[in-house]
């Protein structure tokens, strides 16, 4: 159902608006906000805020009196005040593990919708176990991964199932190709993530433990090896993200993905070579992450908040191919845009706050994946904004 708080000061409330994607989110609802939509930035700088603000009103006169909420992650009464003060609380402040869960648990306790960027499987399993109950008990909906990571593979998956429509088991496999720089904030939450391992694996087990399974039904990330696909003929890379845990859990709570559902997900590439130096790059990364000094050096390299130009942005790309099959059938289908780290990102993160906000959704609370909570609301609103969703051969 559409959201009822109405009785809050605010539609949304953007947290971290004064950093890259922040500022890009923050023009995306400036340009496509539902006139009479009541909004706000928050953020611990006032003059960062208000430099943010002036030029929104570059873009809309009319938000040269928005207001701005002064709040930091390290002071709780803050917190709690913009939660309470909200309906739905977009945050691009990472890495998550290290600021989010205060506001996480603010918007839980509320009973108020949030939305991030995070591809930190750690933050998420933790969040889970943390305030899953009770933000099911007031009514919020917490909603990760709502941009790059892990939109595409999450409702593109939804899409290829509604596709093949059939009625015993299905598998899906999602093909990531891109063109495109990935932002700092995401450089740093991958390095943190894979100096992480140990504490990834407790934090996952613990989830397992605390979540309840499918009646009847099963849904779970296949692990799958590099080979050549049959269909796309691309050689294919497993991914080891976020994404296909986020699809398998959709699968687990929607009963229309069939009573036995499985994913793979992998990078896809032309040629071997491609191939092998993706994983040889990938391998490096991993293990400069577990020596300090380098893993410091690398991300000192790296700064968060920082991003390419306009020009730079309009010449990247993404496309998702899944080929699911289901009932003796096979179906091609594709998710695409534009720039994945930034641009279609910030309109992801947007696009699923205006729908948590203003849209007829499915009833849902606790932590939910964004084809659970928003489903074809979303898809719809991302097809409107130019993200592509297509059958390719069925």
């Amino acid at each position: 159902m559409a959201d009822a708080k109405t009785d809050r000061d605010f539609d949304i409330v953007l947290f971290g608006a004064t950093g890259f994607t922040g500022a890009l989110t923050a023009e995306y609802l400036a340009e496509h906000a539902p006139s009479g939509m009541r909004w706000a930035l928050a953020g611990r700088n006032r003059s960062k805020l208000e430099g943010v603000r002036d030029r929104l009103a570059g873009i809309d006169p009319d938000l040269a009196n928005l207001e701005l909420l002064i709040a930091d992650t390290s002071d709780a009464s803050s917190i709690a005040d913009v939660a309470g003060r909200a309906r739905v609380v977009i945050t691009t402040v990472g890495p998550y593990l290290a600021y989010g869960e205060p506001l996480v648990a603010a918007c839980a306790e509320a009973g108020t919708d949030y939305v991030d960027l995070t591809g930190e499987p750690e933050f998420v399993d933790r969040m889970y176990v943390a305030h899953h109950a009770t933000a099911e008990r007031t009514g919020a909906r917490i909603v990760h991964a709502c941009g790059f990571d892990s939109i595409p593979h999450d409702l593109g998956a939804m899409f290829t199932v509604q596709q093949l429509a059939a009625s015993g088991p299905v598998s899906v496999r999602g093909v990531v190709r891109a063109s495109g720089m990935f932002s700092g904030g995401t450089f740093h939450s991958a390095m943190t993530a894979m100096s992480r391992g140990r504490q990834m694996k407790q934090a996952s087990a613990e989830r397992r433990r605390a979540e309840k399974r499918p009646e009847g039904r099963s849904s779970r990330a296949v692990a799958g090896k590099p080979h050549k696909d049959p269909v796309l003929g691309w050689y294919l890379l497993p991914m080891p993200t976020i994404d296909p845990a986020v699809v398998a859990r959709s699968g687990a709570a929607l009963a229309s993905y069939g009573p036995e559902f499985r994913y793979s997900h992998y990078a896809g590439t032309k040629t071997v070579r491609y191939a092998a130096g993706g994983a040889a790059g990938v391998g490096l990364l991993a293990t400069a992450a577990q020596v300090k000094p380098l893993r410091n050096l690398l991300l000192g390299k790296v700064k968060q908040g920082d991003g390419p130009d306009a020009k730079r942005r309009e010449k990247s790309w993404f496309s998702v191919d899944f080929i699911g099959e289901g009932d003796g059938r096979t179906v091609h289908t594709r998710v695409s845009g534009g720039d994945p780290g930034y641009g279609e990102t910030s309109k992801m993160l947007a696009e699923s706050a205006l729908s948590l906000a203003f849209d007829d959704n499915p009833s849902c609370a606790g932590q939910v994946t964004t084809a659970q909570a928003m489903g074809d609301n979303l898809l719809g609103r991302l097809r409107a904004a130019g993200i592509r969703f297509d059958v390719v051969q069925d």
